[in-house]
């Protein structure tokens, strides 16, 4: 499940953001690749409409890395 959300982060990260796919992995911090926090805001509403999964702003806060926004994802679709 995990690789499966990891390749629509990546898809979503290159094709709306520009995003160098390379440049994407589970430790890629946000900021490292060059998404501020309105990006992110846009980045979980992509990610809603691809996966069915809301995530609240509340739950964005400690969101920094490719890997925890997976993270929260993920447990919210189990």
């Amino acid at each position: 499940m995990s690789q499966e959300l990891l390749a629509t982060f990546t898809e979503v990260l290159t094709e709306e953001f520009g995003v160098p796919a390379d440049d994407i992995s589970p430790e890629a911090t946000f900021e490292a690749l060059g998404l501020d926090s309105l990006d992110v805001v846009e980045l979980t509403l992509v990610l809603e409409e691809k996966t069915g999964v809301k995530l609240e702003d509340e739950e964005l806060e400690d969101v920094r890395t490719v890997q925890n926004a997976i993270d929260k994802v993920a447990e919210k679709q189990a």
